[in-house]
């Protein structure tokens, strides 16, 4: 097989990721009828890669489909938010002691230079969750285990839904800065025990912090 002959990626693929884009950037909110006439004039497409992009969308928890009614963007309810962050503080927090055994001095430096910019984006929303992403993302490479990456993955695409919310709550974000500094502190340490509760407290403070803000959609921490 030559490069000329393998599977080029499907115009739904990339539909999926302008979807995808609109509605973590808030262009698209949660609850928001995805209007299929209006998307397909918008993308210069025709509804059959729309409809196939919308179709993973929904498998990824994203989008929500209504009999009869069209899809939708997902709203997150209170349960769904607990259960988020439970899911991602056990698999984030087995991560997190897997690499304070096992991570080569090299790989420890790079997630401390991540917090050391995540410390400096304080000022700037966007920048501080691009980066916030990244730390954590790296500490699951690190720890190298692809079906917790995926799991993680997923999760943190529906998490993405209300991110913003809590961190504007005052002091929130002072308070995560400490947590990731916490989590880093227990990985310098090569102390796996301490890291996965300094992992579990952050997300513990991180759903309390998004909980009042619950309403119809909910709201995540970009923990």
């Amino acid at each position: 097989m030559t490069l000329d002959t393998l599977p080029r990626r499907a115009l739904y693929q990339d539909v999926a990721d302008a979807l995808r884009q609109q509605i973590f950037a808030g262009q698209l909110n949660p609850g928001d009828w995805l209007d299929e006439s209006r998307l397909t004039q918008d993308l210069g497409i025709s509804r059959t890669p729309l409809r196939e992009a919308i179709k993973l969308l929904a498998a990824e928890g994203l989008v929500t489909m209504k009999l009869r009614r069209g899809a939708y963007v997902t709203e997150t309810s209170e349960r769904d938010l607990r259960e988020v962050y439970h899911l991602l503080a056990l698999l984030e927090a087995d991560a997190a002691a897997t690499v304070a055994q096992t991570a080569t001095a090299t790989e420890l430096a790079g997630v401390q230079a991540l917090h050391r910019q995540l410390s400096q984006a304080s000022n700037d929303q966007e920048t501080f969750f691009r980066i916030n992403e990244a730390f954590h993302t790296r500490v699951l490479d690190i720890a190298n285990n692809r079906w917790r990456n995926q799991l993680v993955a997923d999760l943190r695409k529906v998490m993405k839904l209300n991110r913003h919310h809590s961190l504007l709550r005052s002091g929130r974000l002072r308070e995560s800065l400490a947590e990731h500094q916490a989590i880093v502190d227990a990985l310098m340490a090569r102390d796996p025990s301490q890291a996965t509760q300094a992992v579990q407290t952050h997300f513990a403070n991180g759903l309390r912090a998004a909980q009042p803000t619950v309403q119809t959609s909910g709201s995540a921490l970009a923990a």
